[in-house]
């Protein structure tokens, strides 16, 4: 996923380690995606289109 965004994009993809289970992906401090929360991992496709739609 993160070469994926990085490709898209052009920025760097910052992981931090997490437990649990717990997959979060953030833009700009504000959540956009959680695993916790929907109870799966998001496709990348998700994740542009979500993006897309801030930006």
């Amino acid at each position: 996923m993160a070469a994926d965004l990085e490709k898209e994009f052009g920025a760097a993809i910052e992981y931090i380690k997490s437990g649990g289970g717990v997959f979060e992906v953030a833009l700009n401090g504000k959540l956009i995606f959680s695993k916790k929360a929907s109870g799966r991992f998001p496709t990348s496709k998700e994740i542009i289109d979500k993006i897309k739609e801030i930006s």
